[in-house]
Order: structure tokens, then C-alpha cells, then sequence
């Protein structure tokens, strides 16, 4: 696999040239300052392009060109941005960038309620922690019905927990569950979710998946015109929040998505740890049923802990070989797609791969950083996988 690191550019506190330290060999990046739904100019791509090069790098995978939320819920200006997004894609096709990853989560993006958990051995690692995400929808957020999506046992330890909290832990619970986009300039407050969340009212799983077959069948043929290749990132977590639909949470979510617009230009972004915190979740299964239409590889880890209330779980972001998820059986199954693609002679044999998240190590709790995107914890999971494909090589 090619061995790449996301950098969220020059705002990004981690240099490229200690990327370049690391061995990776590509970049992740995006746009982040353009706001969902704009075009993106050749100028800014080309001016980024030239950034990573400079140090020394590629630009190897957009993460991500934002799907707007107009676009989710077909409201507003939604065609005017696909008419971007498509035109967006046609400039990133002219700069020589082919493979551009994207979700459909509603309103949030990846959810956490605790963005430095302390571990055990003095590290700290985000965390989603259930009675927690449950406090602040019932009594912070205070989402109508919220109460009735809950167990009533654990709606109860919400409350004690709520009553415990005195106004700088609560503030600084919200400011975690909104923190939005990873890099984006976007910073959410509780009024700015509510309101986004009445824009889904009437919209349920089957209306959502709807929209995102909708969208597809818009945009990919474009992506397949200018060879592009188009990879969903799975929900995270992977269940319902909020009272919002979620719908790329398991392979059968993505079966039913690849297969309603069949093109090799509409893939998938296998997430392990996203999806891994689901009990079922088999990855070995997932790569052998779509490992031709995946695109791009998220290794990472999560390990389920503490309540659990039906199919939703708290869980943290493990290191890369300790979480639920078999990596070494991953990377195998991984390997063996490749090697397959590569006795068909297809362009892209080797897909691109980053070690997602870690846990910050060492001198990272002495920086600032991005939550989840540490130096040396994100070194540590690319030494570690690196020594897995060697050694299956």
C-alpha cells in the first residue's frame, strides 16, 4: 500500500518536512478554508499542490471535497452546488489528483466526547464515551424526544452526571461534541446544531440513502469521465446521533450504494477503525466482497469500553495493533486485493493507505495539534503497519 499522512495545510502545526521523516510518501489534504459547496479554484489547488511539493511530497488523496448539507437534504442551493462539485472535480482531474474521499454524515462529522482522554501508560486518545453523548443531547443540546432514543437507565446516569458537572466541564463537553470538521474553519454552537437538525425533520434513513444515490448519480459520471475515483468514508461512529439517519455504517450499506450507481469511479474508503467499533464488523469480509471499488484505506483502531445501549457503544481510539480490530488479518486481505489488481494490470494495483488518528505520545502532549492527528502517535501506528506489510510482503 502507499504509505500516506494527512496534512491540513499551512495551518497545520505538524511541518511537512517532519512528515517527510516519517517515510511517508504522499499527502492527504484539502481545501479546508473553501466552505461546502463553493468551487474550488485551479489557483488554490495548484498553490497547495505546490506547497506539498516543495517539501517534498505528492498530493496523493483529496479528504475530503465536502458535501454540503444543502446537498444532503436537496434544500437550497443544493444544485448550484453540484454544478461545483462537478466542476470542482474536472479541476482536481487537471492537476493530476485522482482520488477525492467524501461522507454523508449528517450535520457532524466524526463525534467524540473526549478529545484527550489520559491512558494508562500517559498518553491520551480521543474517546466517545455514551453517557456522556447522552448528557449533552439531553440536557445540553436538549433535542426534543431526545429522551426516548436512551434506555431509561441510562437517560438516569446521564442525569447524575449532569447534576455532578459544574458550567466549565459542561461547556467543555458541548465544545467537543461540536467541534465539526477536522481542520475547517467551521466552529459550531449548540443553536448552530439545533438549527441544522430541524433541517432533517422530515428526513429518514431511506430519504437520506436517496440523496446520496442521488448525488452519485450526478457526480460519478463525471469522476469516471476524468478518472477519478470517488470513496465514501464510513459514518463515525457507525449508529444513529441526534435523531439522524446514518447510512454507510456496514457493508450492507455500502452494498447497496456501490450497486445503485455501478462504476469503478464510485468507491468506498475503508475506515477500520470507524467501523470497527461495531461488534460485527469483519473487515477480512469487507475488503473480499468490495475490494475492487476501494479507493483509499483508514488503518486505524478502536476499542469498545464502558455502556453500550443497544447497537451504540463507547469506545476509544486504541493503538493502531491493540483495538477490536484484527489489523494484521486487514492488512493481509489488503495485500492480496492489490496483488490482484495487479495481475489485471490496473493503474492504481497499490491503494493508498494512512495511519488515521493515534494516540498522543512523548513530546505530542508538549504541542498543539489537530484532535486526533499527533506526530508521534500517528508515527508510531505508521512504523507499526509498516512492520505488518513487511513481514506479509
Amino acid at each position: 500500500m502507499r504509505q500516506t499522512w494527512r496534512w491540513f495545510g499551512p495551518a497545520d502545526e505538524i511541518r511537512l518536512s517532519e512528515i517527510r521523516q516519517t517515510g511517508a510518501e504522499g499527502i492527504v489534504s484539502a481545501l479546508h478554508h473553501i466552505p461546502s459547496g463553493a468551487l474550488w479554484q485551479i489557483e488554490e489547488i495548484r498553490a497547495r499542490q505546490d506547497l506539498i511539493e516543495a517539501g517534498g511530497l505528492t498530493w496523493d488523496v483529496v479528504e475530503s471535497l465536502p458535501v454540503s448539507e444543502a446537498i444532503k437534504t436537496q434544500s437550497g442551493p443544493w444544485r448550484a452546488h453540484l454544478d461545483s462539485y462537478r466542476q470542482s472535480l474536472r479541476t482536481l482531474a487537471a492537476c493530476g489528483i485522482e482520488t477525492v474521499c467524501y461522507n454523508f454524515m449528517p450535520v457532524l462529522d466524526w463525534t467524540r466526547t473526549d478529545l484527550t482522554a489520559r491512558q494508562p501508560a500517559g498518553g491520551h486518545a480521543m474517546r466517545f464515551d455514551l453517557v456522556d453523548f447522552a448528557l449533552f443531547d439531553c440536557f445540553l443540546l436538549a433535542r426534543d424526544g431526545a429522551g426516548q432514543d436512551y434506555s431509561a437507565a441510562l437517560v438516569e446516569e446521564a442525569a447524575a452526571r449532569h447534576a455532578d458537572m459544574d458550567d466549565a466541564e459542561r461547556m467543555a463537553l458541548a465544545s467537543n461534541v461540536v467541534a465539526g470538521l477536522p481542520g475547517a474553519n467551521e466552529r459550531w454552537t449548540l443553536e448552530d446544531v439545533r438549527d441544522q437538525l430541524g433541517a432533517y425533520a422530515d428526513i429518514d434513513a431511506d430519504r437520506l440513502r436517496a440523496n446520496l444515490i442521488d448525488f452519485l448519480s450526478e457526480v460519478v459520471p463525471v469522476a469516471e469521465e476524468v478518472g477519478i475515483r470517488l470513496c465514501c468514508h464510513p459514518d463515525d461512529p457507525p449508529f444513529p446521533l441526534l435523531g439522524l439517519p446514518r447510512v454507510m455504517s456496514s457493508l450492507d450499506d455500502y452494498k447497496q450504494v456501490l450497486e445503485a450507481v455501478d462504476s469503478p469511479a464510485n468507491g468506498a474508503t475503508l475506515c477500520t477503525g470507524s467501523l470497527g467499533v461495531a461488534p460485527e464488523f469483519d473487515p477480512v469480509a469487507f475488503v473480499e466482497e468490495l475490494g475492487p471499488r476501494i479507493h483509499f484505506v483508514h488503518l486505524r483502531n478502536t476499542k469498545r469500553d464502558g455502556a453500550s445501549d443497544g447497537a451504540r457503544h463507547s469506545f476509544h481510539e486504541s493503538p493502531h495493533l491493540e483495538g477490536d480490530t484484527d489489523m494484521v488479518a486487514t492488512i493481509r486481505a489488503l495485500m492480496a486485493e492489490e496483488a490482484r489488481r495487479t495481475t489485471q494490470g490496473r493503474t492504481d494495483a497499490q491503494i493508498p493507505m494512512r495511519p488515521d488518528h493515534g494516540q498522543a505520545l512523548l513530546s505530542d502532549l508538549e504541542r498543539p495539534m489537530m484532535p486526533g492527528y499527533p506526530l508521534v502517535g500517528r508515527l508510531r501506528g505508521l512504523a507499526e503497519l509498516r512492520g505488518v506489510m513487511a513481514a506479509l510482503a
